[in-house]
């Protein structure tokens, strides 16, 4: 009976942690969304800055009865401000809507990964500005 209780004791040492091959395995894929996350990071940055224009377009002129030329001015001066250059101020649609007009800011960026693998990832941001 003791003797059973020891071996039980060392088989559980033998078999405790990981194997090299496991570790490797598991750093593998560690690493591969690390530097997927890498990648991506400046994409989602880059977004972070198309919705401070937005943001500040719609804080800028809601209820000031702000015309259309007044928003597109605005966009365009902020892009450069904020040296955005996924997109340009022209890609941004101003539509009248009823209540005020509509800025909308939808756009993609590929990514580059590994060899010929890209991630594509699709951005949509929109407000209304109130007249």
């Amino acid at each position: 009976m003791l003797l059973n209780t020891l071996e039980k004791g060392r088989m559980k040492r033998r078999q405790a942690g990981i194997t090299t091959l496991g570790l490797v395995i598991l750093a593998s894929f560690v690493g591969l969304f690390a530097f997927a996350g890498i990648r991506l990071a400046p994409v989602y940055l880059n977004y972070m800055k198309v919705v401070g224009v937005v943001d500040g377009v719609r804080n800028e002129f809601d209820g000031t009865g702000a015309s259309r030329a007044q928003i597109r001015s605005s966009i365009s001066r902020r892009f450069d401000i904020e040296s955005v250059s996924i997109i340009t101020a022209k890609d941004v649609k101003v539509v009248k809507v009823d209540g005020g007009h509509e800025v909308a800011a939808m756009y993609s960026h590929k990514a580059p990964f590994i060899a010929n693998v890209s991630f594509v990832v699709d951005f949509d941001k929109r407000v209304l500005v109130r007249r």
